[in-house]
């Protein structure tokens, strides 16, 4: 609607639109250039950027005219059909000077809209694109309006050319409204602007769609191309949370999985070159395309380097010394600075990558029982490890299927090193400890040790409390089928040393495997989708919770897209460097049977592990067992700090239960989650009803825990302790040599080069270490928990407040978390290896820093 609401001698309301153009960097374009070689490759995106750059200056002056349209729309007078008026067309004047409060590459245009009082306050506007190219809109402001002065409009989202998309673009303004609270003129584009999110679900999806929905995880395999893999979700055999919906056409010989190829990501969540991290998520895309092929060249093809490590010496030679390369072959990297940055050399041509902080004070500390055991509560994957109830360890297994799989470990075998203290007495005063992935891998040996270099148990690691407070092995099962488990016990001279230095790494790879397709991937990345996918769907930008949540779901649907495309594929990175391979994600989706989703909460996790009991008088109504657990006492913290500001939030916008059940958006945003996102677990008893203000506070708690918090956790010590692969290796080649045996006699010999036999090769060692490192890092702008990226996020004066308090409240926990790393009685918090436990610190620097908590799921 256009034209004929305002007289002409009707007042001017003054606006500023900052924007920013496309181009300059923008990576969808450039990895989708060439299928040449990666000179090519680097050649075309050079060409590229300077057409880019050219094309975003010309851009600037394009904007002023008649290119870009704003019409402001009604919050308080409608037209007669209940919607709000629309008025006249304004378009954008004069470019602004650069404004100091401006981020990088934003610029800002003068625009003016006609007004009267008989249109009342503006609550939206429609925007209309008519350039060829879209631009990303990052905020209006209108200035001095009569009897309310200045409004607000935090758009952040890409407008496409209109005749492409040919639908009105809304934006709202920054006010909070419920359902039922709405002004009426606004109500019928609320309603309307959720309808286009949800889309049909049909059809393809286009580049520039907006569009929310669901899928199953059909995209992971190639069955064209003879590689193909199961459909996870959708059944109760592969149960999993769904992804978005992409569209693509299905496989000829499977009409029930997609072709491999680009995904598709709604568009707001697909930043292009707005968003540093970009950087770091297009280079994983990158590393797979032009870097891994490249590895292979060098150590396959052009003989430059062994296949194997000799030596551990050998392993630090390449934060120490690097790989000597052919001359220039660096160049054929890919020019994504962000792996400029990682594949960095010393002039020479020689790789080199950064030493990982596990060995930058001890080089010999990882190797430690201390210090194996501390990362079990301190380390990348803090939080599978419970206490003992039971004793001898049993297995959930069907027996009729895997037998009898109760555990071998004998008392006896424990109490050589209970100094005294029998099993029984141990249990009983809470000191004994299980780390256990014996029925996540043991239905999968069989398949997993059929691969061409995967030979692997399945572990369980028993350990005791000390009166130091500290942990200490106990013993090592290591079980595979059909045959008897063998247990190993500590020792520290001989052939038995060695033989218990190559059980940890049997539990370490068993470790690494589970965290990251579990811990890592399963429980925060595949999880969360469903949350944003619904949130988008069901909760109009005005919803209060709609505001609470969004910002815990920025790059979260990217990110994952890319993993689909490049890390969890067939063949892709995971498939190629964790032990369970091409049955990674399948192993996964078993998993994912027992998951819940109350369980998410810290204090619930603990208390289930055993590793807390709730005790009214003690901080956060929990004793700890393990009182020096740096994930613990940290999170435990942090955990409070959100329930604290979600509970002060939540209660500004409803006061009673009857509220939360009369929100119409916001009960069908949580039956949608639970019957389509995780709708294989739809069923389950555990989940919330969302009946009561308590239920909502719970829930946005974990949803924001999940994100944050608990994804920091497991995902930026990646690189500090696996970049030293020797202390977190990733695959197992070798079982525990027999006596007799031509191994056995190499073990006795160079117990050095018989653990680098048994572990992860050097090959696999090159990929996995350059896709941690980029996983580890921090973009420069990111945002951290207790931070929004624009100050007017609302307009609210309790929810800012609250707000404040909340960040306040993070920078006390993070002085907090300094001092304890400075107390010596607490040797969980450096250990051995002389490394604080700083993942939970909120606050970073730019880069691979070893803390720091984004609001998100970034990278």
């Amino acid at each position: 609607m256009t034209g004929g609401m305002f007289g002409r001698k009707g007042q001017k309301i003054k606006g500023t639109v900052v924007l920013m153009p496309k181009n300059v960097l923008d990576f969808n374009a450039i990895t989708s250039v060439g299928k040449g070689s990666a000179k090519d490759t680097a050649t075309d995106f050079l060409g590229k950027g300077l057409d880019a750059l050219g094309h975003a200056v010309d851009a600037l002056t394009a904007f002023a005219g008649h290119s870009i349209s704003l019409q402001l729309i009604s919050a308080t007078q409608t037209d007669g059909s209940g919607k709000g008026k629309v008025g006249n067309e304004a378009y954008l004047e004069k470019h602004l000077p650069t404004l100091p409060t401006l981020g990088a590459r934003q610029e800002a245009f003068d625009i003016n809209f006609e007004w009267d009082a008989s249109f009342g306050i503006p609550g939206a506007f429609y925007i209309k694109n008519f350039m060829t190219d879209e631009f990303f809109l990052v905020s209006v402001k209108l200035e001095d309006i009569p009897n309310h002065g200045t409004i607000n409009f935090v758009c952040n989202s890409w407008v496409y050319n209109f005749k492409s998309y040919k639908k009105n673009r809304i934006f709202f303004v920054n006010d909070t409204y419920l359902p039922s609270a709405t002004p009426g003129p606004l109500v019928k584009y609320r309603q309307e602007e959720l309808e286009v999110l949800r889309g049909d679900g049909t059809g393809k999806r286009r580049d520039f769609d907006r569009i929310y929905d669901y899928d199953i995880y059909n995209d992971l395999g190639n069955p064209d191309g003879g590689d193909p893999r199961p459909i996870i979700g959708g059944s109760s055999n592969y149960p999993y949370p769904r992804r978005v919906r992409t569209g693509r056409e299905k496989t000829r010989k499977d009409p029930n999985s997609e072709k491999p190829g680009e995904i598709y990501v709604p568009r707001d969540e697909n930043f292009g070159h707005l968003k540093s991290s970009d950087f770091l998520t297009y280079g994983i895309k990158s590393l797979s395309q032009n870097v891994i092929p490249l590895f292979k060249s060098i150590i396959f093809d052009l003989r430059v380097t062994s296949s194997e490590f000799d030596s551990f010496d050998e392993v630090r030679g390449l934060f120490e010394g690097g790989i000597k390369l052919p001359t220039n072959i660096l160049s054929q990297i890919s020019p994504l600075p962000v792996l400029k940055e990682i594949f960095r050399t010393d002039g020479e041509n020689t790789l080199q990558f950064p030493p990982p902080h596990v060995i930058r004070v001890s080089k010999s500390g990882w190797m430690t029982d201390d210090e194996f055991a501390r990362e079990m509560i301190a380390g990348v994957n803090p939080n599978v490890i419970r206490r003992l109830q039971e004793f001898p360890p049993k297995s959930t297994l069907d027996p009729a299927t895997y037998g009898d799989q109760t555990s071998t470990i004998t008392k006896q075998q424990l109490e050589i090193n209970l100094g005294g203290v029998t099993v029984e007495e141990a249990i009983s005063a809470h000191r004994l400890f299980i780390l256990d992935y014996h029925d996540a891998f043991f239905p999968y040996l069989t398949k997993i040790n059929s691969l061409p270099i995967a030979k692997a148990y399945a572990t369980r690691t028993i350990l005791f409390l000390k009166d130091d407070g500290s942990l200490k092995p106990l013993a090592i099962e290591l079980s595979k089928p059909a045959t008897v488990s063998k247990v190993v016990l500590p020792a520290t001279e001989g052939v038995e040393s060695t033989i218990w230095l190559l059980a940890k790494a049997h539990v370490i790879v068993n470790d690494s495997g589970y965290h990251q397709l579990i811990s890592h991937w399963l429980n925060t990345h595949a999880v969360m989708e469903p949350f944003a996918i619904a949130t988008n769907r069901h909760l109009s930008v005005l919803h209060p919770i709609y505001k609470l949540l969004y910002p815990h779901y920025k790059d979260t649907i990217n990110i994952n897209g890319l993993a689909r495309q490049s890390l969890i594929n067939a063949g892709g990175i995971i498939e190629q460097t964790f032990l369970p391979g091409k049955y990674s994600i399948e192993m996964s989706s078993v998993v994912y049977k027992n998951w819940v989703f109350t369980d998410q909460a810290l204090p619930a996790d603990l208390v289930k592990r055993g590793l807390a009991v709730e005790d009214p008088s003690a901080p956060h109504g929990l004793r700890l067992v393990i009182e020096d657990y740096p994930y613990a006492v940290d999170g435990l913290e942090i955990w409070d700090a959100i329930k604290t500001w979600v509970h002060e939030y939540v209660s500004v916008y409803y006061p009673t239960n009857a509220a939360i059940q009369q929100d119409t958006e916001l009960q069908a945003w949580w039956k949608e989650v639970v019957e389509k996102g995780h709708g294989d677990l739809k069923d389950k008893p555990w989940w919330p009803k969302l009946q009561t203000v308590e239920d909502l506070i719970q829930s946005c708690s974990i949803i924001i825990w999940t994100a944050s918090a608990l994804h920091a956790a497991v995902n930026f010590g990646q690189y500090p302790y696996g970049g030293y692969i020797v202390n977190r290796p990733t695959l197992a080649r070798r079982f525990i040599p027999e006596e007799g045996t031509k191994e056995y006699d190499e073990m006795v010999k160079d117990p050095q080069k018989a653990y680098l036999r048994t572990i992860t090769p050097k090959f696999e060692t090159l990929i996995d270490i350059s896709v941690i490192e980029i996983l580890s890092r921090h973009a420069s702008d990111e945002v951290y928990l207790g931070q929004r990226d624009n100050p007017n996020w609302t307009t609210d004066s309790k929810a800012l407040e609250a707000f404040k308090k909340f960040g306040n409240k993070l920078a006390e926990i993070e002085g907090k978390i300094t001092q304890r790393n400075n107390d010596p009685s607490l040797k969980s918090r450096h250990g051995p290896v002389q490394l604080p436990y700083t993942l939970l610190h909120r606050s970073s620097e730019e880069g691979m820093s070893f803390k720091g908590i984004p609001n998100s799921i970034s990278i």
